[in-house]
Parts: C-alpha cells; structure tokens; sequence
C-alpha cells in the first residue's frame, strides 16, 4: 500500500509514525503502514455469499459455503486482539449479507480492534448505516470500477453503481468515514480522472487504487492488465490529480495497492522534480517496507482457513477451527510461511539485484506464481526499467 497523498503530497512526515513508537497498538489508522513490528491487518471473507457476480473477484464469490459461526467468529476476533492484530476487515462476498456482521463488529471494537468493512455498497441503507456507526465501525471501503455503465458491466448488475452511491450517501450522513476501491485494468483506466472528480463532488475522502492481482475470477483478466508504460502514465495521471486535489484544500486520502514499484517510481520522480522532501520519503518507504504478505497482512476465510493474504488462496497455512490463529501465523514449522516472511532472500530474477529490494520486498508474490508458477519469481506487474532499478 503506497500512500500517494502521503509521500508525494507531503501529508505525512518521517518524524509523525516515530512519534507513536511505531507500534501497531498506538499508530492511528493512516500511518498503521509504517509499524515496525507489522502486527499483521487481518482480512477476514466471513461470507463466500454475494448479491453481485464482479468480473474480477479475487474470491470467486457468488453463493453461501460453509462459515464461521457467530461463537467462532467471536473467539477468533478475542484471538487476533490478543494477539495484537490492530484491524480486522470484514469482507466476502458481500459482508453485509451476513446478518451477524453488527455483533461481530461490536465484538472487535469491544476487545479493542478497528473494525472495518470492504463493501459493494449496494446493500446499506439507513438503517444499516445507522446501526454501524453506534457500533463504532472505523471505516467502509465501498468498490466503484467506474461510473455507471462501466461500474455495472463489472458487477454484472444493472443498477449496482446507483446502489452503491446511496450506500455511500448513508454512510456518510451517519459520520462513518467512506472510501473508494478501485481496480485498474485495460477496460476501466479511463475512468480514473472521472473518479476524482466524483470524489471532489461528493466529498469522499479516500481511495484505494488497486493494481489487478491474476487471481478467482480476475485470472481471466490478465491479458487485460496495465501494461508498463500504461501503468507508468496512470501513476503520474493520479500523482497529479491528488496533488490537485490537495492543493485545493479537500483533505483527501490517496492509496494505490499491490504494486510496489509504485514507491520507488515515486520517489524517482520526486527526484527528477527537485523535489527538497525526496529524501525524507525515502525514509519512509523504507518504512513501510514493501509487500507484507504473511507478515502485515493476513486472510482468514469464510470456513477459517488461514491465507498469507486475500489473493492468495490456493496457499493454505491452517484453519483455525483446527489451530488458534497466533500459532498457524507464527508457525516456525511451516516452511514456505518462514520463507515468505524473508521473502527477500527468496525471490529471483529482476528482484534479487533490484536496488529497491529492502523498500518493494520483492513486490506481489501472489502475481508472480500466478503469471509463472513460480512464488518467487519475478513480479511481472514491475514496470521499473533496468536503469531505474540497477
């Protein structure tokens, strides 16, 4: 997770995470990814239900499987608190189509964690809204690809992209803080200056960027990825937009997601600017240090199996109906998990000798295994030339 507004905006400073001690239990929420013990996010699908059929979910959702009942969703989110997991994301399919969702969220915020939901939208009305905000819901990330007909051709329901905006207009009157998730492909990239601008209209404060990781459903996707030089030329499209953004005084949030080549390609072109906070943003990529999967982030499926994150499903490191989740993520055993949270002593190809290995860690590991077969390969998403890297 490379944090646009803050490195390249200047919104966050080197010295603010240093002021926390850089402890998961005590940074808040927008510089969590500068933790140094990188107590990991837990992402948790607590439902394989969905009311939409999204061309590229990572999860191949649709209809209900097997979950976690409400008593063990309880014991596991007493688990990952006293662990020291800071966040646990309620996700799916679609979360709110579970109807525990508010008491499991009332038990995270209860031991102590901020509670989270990734949402099509489509589902919360008024009520619902109402009932999240009394509980203390932190945040919901509501997923737009687009504005209406290019929004709808992904869900594969007419009508979703309405839906979801009334979603977010509930949400937001009930003060619950709302972001974007959006996924950038071939099909959508156009839309990206569009999105702002629905930002900028409607007052939404933050949004995610996601990179496409070739996983469930989105494996038909591929051929459809960004190519480098169309990556390239979207990265500097939302650099400069979010500075825009800033500049005209809205207090806006600005991510991009599972390519960390993004952070050097950041800072290069700080450089290449002049820009004086150059070296201080250096600082702190390095403190973000790059992909956490199965260090900094975590996944936990609907029927408890434990993933080094969401995308990476085939990957099963136990279940916690079998083992409590602190012993399955700390596991001295489980080779590959050891291997993956060292990962940079692992990959090979580009990454082994990249210059940006200590800040990108060898980018997405899920990507490369899907794209090559191989987990440490290298990222094939990695638009960084070999001049810029060497």
């Amino acid at each position: 997770m490379i944090g646009i507004s803050k490195l390249y905006c200047g919104t966050v400073e080197a010295s603010d995470p240093l002021r926390y001690g850089r402890s998961s239990r005590d940074l808040p929420s927008h510089l969590l990814q500068f933790s140094a013990d990188k107590k990991p996010v837990v992402v948790w699908n607590i439902t394989s239900a969905c009311n939409l059929r999204c061309v590229h979910c990572y999860a191949s959702a649709g209809k209900a499987a097997r979950e976690l009942s409400t008593k063990e969703g309880t014991e596991l989110i007493a688990a990952l608190a006293d662990y020291g997991a800071p966040v646990v994301l309620f996700s799916g399919g679609e979360p709110t189509m579970r109807k525990d969702l508010p008491k499991l969220i009332e038990a995270a915020v209860k031991a102590g964690m901020r509670a989270v939901i990734s949402t099509n939208g489509t589902l919360i009305d008024r009520d619902m809204a109402l009932r999240f905000s009394d509980l203390g819901l932190s945040y919901i990330g509501v997923s737009l690809d687009g504005l209406e007909e290019v929004n709808d051709s992904f869900r594969g329901v007419e009508g979703a992209f309405r839906q979801a905006l009334n979603g977010i207009y509930h949400s937001m009157r009930e003060g619950i803080k709302v972001g974007l998730r959006f996924t950038m492909n071939r099909r959508n990239v156009t839309e990206i200056p569009r999105i702002f601008d629905l930002m900028r209209k409607e007052g939404v404060p933050r949004i995610c960027f996601y990179h496409l990781v070739y996983t469930g459903r989105a494996k038909e996707l591929m051929a459809e990825d960004l190519t480098h030089g169309q990556t390239r030329q979207t990265l500097d499209l939302i650099m400069d937009r979010t500075k825009e953004m800033i500049d005209a005084g809205p207090n806006v949030e600005v991510l991009t997601v599972d390519n960390h080549a993004d952070g050097p390609y950041v800072y290069l072109r700080m450089v290449r600017q002049g820009n004086p906070r150059s070296g201080e943003v250096l600082e702190l990529l390095k403190m973000n240090a790059g992909n956490s999967s199965g260090l900094g982030i975590g996944c936990i499926n609907w029927d408890g199996d434990v993933y080094p994150d969401q995308f990476w499903r085939h990957r099963v490191l136990g279940n916690v109906l079998n083992k409590p989740f602190p012993d399955i993520w700390d596991d001295p055993d489980n080779e590959f998990l050891v291997m993956l949270k060292n990962k940079k002593d692992h990959v090979q190809g580009r990454c082994r000798t990249c210059r940006w290995l200590d800040v990108c860690a060898g980018n997405f590991r899920a990507r490369a295994e899907a794209a090559s077969g191989d987990p440490w390969a290298e990222d094939p998403a990695c638009y960084l030339s070999d001049e810029e890297i060497s």
